[in-house]
């Protein structure tokens, strides 16, 4: 097998993330025991933008799976391919993490199927270990290797939840979104927009969020403050900007649009 290198995963510019409370010095903590670490909230709260800081912040390579309901076990730990000499072996995006000591970081885990997810049990406990079957080979991850796993809990089902086999292998984080002060200044310095907007999207979000359970499975993500924002950037109205980029991505719903569109009309007039 040719040598990997590493550099194509590491995160050279440092992302933008504002700490909302201790879950740097503790995720570095469980980072310094290598200890697994699930990290949970609503779509679009800056899970994603948390891991890509800590692997910058710990000079470790990222390496990223975007689940879904179609993946396979063999497109995490890799397969035999077809090529002009037969056939060659191909790691999947786990193996080559394991082998090379990245943080691996399985976004929205319960997407993908349960009997796809076992795969990563044994990389999860005292073995840290991989068995390729495939190829009959025994991958002992590298001492840097992490494991971290992200899901929202709001759409947990019967059918979308992750096994307690599963969750209990992993530490726990729990991400909301941002206060209202802070998720002001982050949006501000994700677009440049001026503080005066960026308080008036997050009150359109607020009114969203507190209709979640009532009309709404999610409320507005900082996300799409930030494409609200952009939006206006580019010369869109502002109310025609929000009602493109928070209200009707989030619902089908006439009812709750006509109360969002309302919210959007009263708050920027």
């Amino acid at each position: 097998m040719s040598e990997i290198d590493s550099k194509q995963y590491e995160i050279n510019t440092e992302p933008y993330y504002e700490s909302q409370g201790d879950e740097v010095a503790l995720y570095e903590a469980a980072y310094a025991a290598r200890l697994p670490v699930m990290v949970k909230g609503p779509t679009g709260c800056g899970k994603s933008r948390f891991i890509e800081y800590m692997a910058w912040k710990l000079k470790r390579p990222l390496i990223t799976v975007a689940c879904n309901e179609d993946m396979t076990a063999s497109d995490l730990v890799g397969r035999y391919l077809l090529d002009a000499n037969g056939t060659r072996w191909l790691d999947g995006p786990l193996t080559v993490a394991a082998r090379i000591g990245a943080i691996c970081y399985l976004d929205e885990i319960v997407e993908a199927r349960q009997d796809t997810t076992v795969v990563i049990h044994p990389l999860t406990d005292h073995r840290r270990t991989l068995p390729l079957d495939k190829k009959g080979e025994l991958i002992d991850a590298h001492p840097d290797f992490q494991m971290v796993i992200s899901y929202n809990p709001g759409y947990q089902s019967l059918m979308k939840d992750l096994k307690q086999s599963t969750k209990q292998r992993f530490t726990g984080l729990d991400f909301d979104y941002p206060s209202a002060a802070l998720e002001s200044k982050i949006v501000q310095k994700e677009t440049g927009i001026d503080q005066e907007t960026a308080e008036k999207l997050v009150q359109i979000a607020e009114s969203a969020r507190n209709l979640k359970g009532h009309g709404l499975d999610e409320g507005i993500s900082t996300r799409l403050l930030a494409y609200a924002a952009n939006l206006m950037d580019n010369g869109i109205e502002a109310k025609a900007a929000c009602r493109m980029a928070l209200v009707r991505p989030i619902t089908d719903d006439a009812d709750i649009r006509e109360t969002l569109d309302h919210a959007v009309d009263a708050i920027f007039g």
